[in-house]
């Protein structure tokens, strides 16, 4: 069972969170500090962790650094704070999506699932973590963009389309299995969200994105990811 550490000192939020959680067959440790939550993931790794930044002990963003430091657990930062230098700050420091408050629960547990399902991809990739191209280089288990020397940050969603991709690089993934890995099996029909995830990943990662040299498109079949 997928275990997820809450990192939450707003009593009323926690008991939502778990509750919606469980509903979803998912294992819940709760933490109402930073101190906790690091000594609850020491005993008890967890798989993904929700984690708000204001708490009352210790800076959010100290907890990611430290979590970070042992564990390649997808992390959520779930948070009022909602400046763009906050948000910059929380994923520098190796939060993997940021979900401000007030949000939908719905939302905040497909976004879950997604960053779970990246790190899951990941695990069973089986070729080098590093890939190269001609424009950028991809670390897999650093989750690490680098394109004309500058690092690039990419959403979750687009992390697992590209993990999906790399991992069968040269080969055609069809539409109805990266919607189902992605989005799940009731979305194999959402070509749409194929579309604008694929144009955002183009114009990250190619010279020209109107003309695509990695991320190649077969009409009306799916895409292939081309060294």
């Amino acid at each position: 069972m997928t275990r997820v550490l809450v990192v939450e000192d707003e009593p009323q939020l926690v008991r939502a969170l778990e509750m919606n959680l469980k509903a979803r067959k998912y294992e819940v440790d709760t933490a109402p500090n930073g101190g906790t939550a690091l000594r609850l993931a020491g005993a008890r790794p967890p798989d993904a962790v929700l984690l708000d930044l204001g708490l009352p002990d210790m800076d959010g963003i100290d907890v990611i650094r430290e979590l970070r430091g042992s564990f390649r657990a997808p992390i959520l930062v779930v948070s009022a704070r909602s400046t763009s230098d906050e948000k910059v700050e929380a994923l520098d420091a190796g939060a993997d999506d940021f979900v401000t408050k007030p949000f939908s629960m719905e939302e905040l547990m497909a976004r879950l699932r997604a960053a779970i399902r990246s790190k899951e991809t990941v695990a069973r990739h089986d070729g080098p973590a590093l890939v190269e191209t001609a424009d950028f280089t991809v670390d897999l288990l650093a989750k690490k963009i680098r394109r004309a020397g500058r690092d690039l940050r990419l959403t979750p969603t687009e992390w697992h389309l590209l993990e999906i991709l790399i991992r069968e690089r040269g080969r055609l993934v069809s539409q109805r299995q990266l919607l189902q890995e992605v989005w799940g099996p009731g979305h194999v029909t959402r070509t749409n969200y194929l579309r604008v995830y694929m144009a955002q990943l183009r114009r990250k990662l190619e010279t020209d994105p109107a003309h695509p040299r990695h991320l190649i498109t077969l009409a009306g079949m799916g895409y292939r990811f081309e060294i």
